[in-house]
């Protein structure tokens, strides 16, 4: 079965029609998408969009042996003129099945928004899922991995979790983005955005082989997240884990009572993460990376570093010279070999300090040292890591 993506982007294409927005004036040559709209086997069209037809000459394609327009999700902009020939698009009931000539099969596969998703069973058995935009599978079957997925994986990163949780999404189904707006900047940060959830994007016009091998992005097991305050590493670490489903969230600042800011701050993050997310608040962060289980996001190291000290008492001088350091040390290098023998996926969030102003006092000056010692040997252990600045990733490796 042969998918030809007329257009992968959302509704209005992409560059937006007078937008003046950065991601918009980047949009150029390639990164131009228009209005998403896949072709199977030349006979099935998945929503009609303006310019379609050209859309497929450009492919090398022709929409004469189209047999069949679904369309997906409400198009509350002007009509759409069906061109010359086209059967007028319909859509299929939700949990409905049609049978087609070619041998092609079609499901609607209801949605938790308005629209409709299609799973496509080729008359080879290949199966692929097309999602609507803004969506998320309201329900599916267990029918196993589908061979490709097509969804709004930047809009909706947890439809792609769901579709794990379920088995729908296995380790070699390629999930290609689509209904791509200008939320994230063309070129190498969409690549990085979509790499770390397993997603790749295409150009408009690709046509791809559904059930052929790709090479399917690799998810680093090991991610370290550094930056500074609200530079927004606690963001990003919690993006590369959206399209997974049962994260564990691993919060190591603990409650303070009577700190309403403090309680604001940790209130803020919890209304960010998925529902589907459990949390523990800890610092015993080794037996949980020598455990089996979900990915962890640990948020933060620095937090678990003031969690250490406290412990050995490194504030006291001379608590510090008779044993203190040593025990640090120690616990740093316990926690650094569970991670590099851990299983499990893990990010993990940490501040970058030390490159303004010294500290004045000398615990200050220790405190800083011995952050930006674990920071390394922390990072040491892990395939990525990303440094955060002003809110946009910088990849220092992986």
């Amino acid at each position: 079965m042969e998918l030809t993506l007329l257009g992968t982007a959302g509704p209005e294409g992409l560059p937006r029609p007078g937008c003046p927005c950065a991601v918009c004036a980047l949009a150029l040559r390639e990164a131009a998408r228009g209005a998403t709209a896949a072709l199977v086997d030349g006979t099935l069209l998945l929503d009609l969009t303006p310019g379609a037809a050209f859309a497929a000459a450009r492919a090398g394609h022709s929409l004469g042996g189209v047999r069949q327009v679904l369309l997906s999700h409400p198009h509350d902009g002007p009509a759409v003129e069906v061109p010359a020939g086209l059967p007028q698009p319909g859509r299929v009931p939700d949990g409905r099945e049609l049978a087609l000539l070619t041998g092609h099969r079609v499901r609607a596969v209801p949605m938790d928004s308005p629209g409709t998703g299609y799973a496509v069973t080729g008359p080879d058995g290949q199966r692929l899922l097309y999602l609507p935009p803004g969506a998320a599978p309201a329900g599916l079957t267990d029918d196993g991995p589908y061979d490709l997925v097509l969804a709004d994986v930047v809009g909706r990163p947890d439809a792609v979790a769901r579709l794990r949780a379920s088995g729908a999404v296995g380790p070699t189904t390629d999930v290609v983005a689509v209904h791509l707006d200008h939320d994230v900047p063309p070129g190498r940060e969409l690549r990085r955005r979509l790499a770390a959830a397993g997603a790749r994007a295409v150009p408009d016009g690709t046509t791809l082989t559904v059930g052929a091998y790709e090479d399917v992005p690799d998810v680093p097991r090991r991610t370290l997240v550094l930056g500074g305050a609200r530079s927004g590493k606690s963001v990003e670490a919690e993006r590369r884990l959206a399209a997974f489903p049962d994260v564990l969230y691993v919060a190591t600042g603990g409650a303070r009572d009577g700190d309403a800011e403090w309680a604001e701050r940790v209130g803020a993050h919890r209304e960010r993460r998925p529902g589907s997310w459990r949390t523990v608040e800890t610092c015993d962060l080794v037996p949980l990376l020598d455990e089996a289980g979900p990915p962890l996001l640990i948020d933060c190291l620095s937090l678990w570093l003031t969690d250490a000290m406290d412990t050995v008492n490194a504030w006291d001088d001379a608590e510090w010279a008779g044993g203190g350091e040593r025990e640090l040390r120690r616990r740093v290098e316990e926690l650094t070999s569970a991670l590099r023998r851990t299983r499990r996926t893990v990010v993990a969030v940490s501040n970058e300090v030390g490159s303004g102003i010294v500290p004045a006092t000398a615990s200050g000056r220790r405190y800083r040292d011995e952050l930006g010692r674990l920071n390394t040997a922390f990072a040491a252990e892990c395939e990525h890591v990303l440094l955060i600045v002003a809110g946009h990733a910088m990849r220092l490796r992986g």
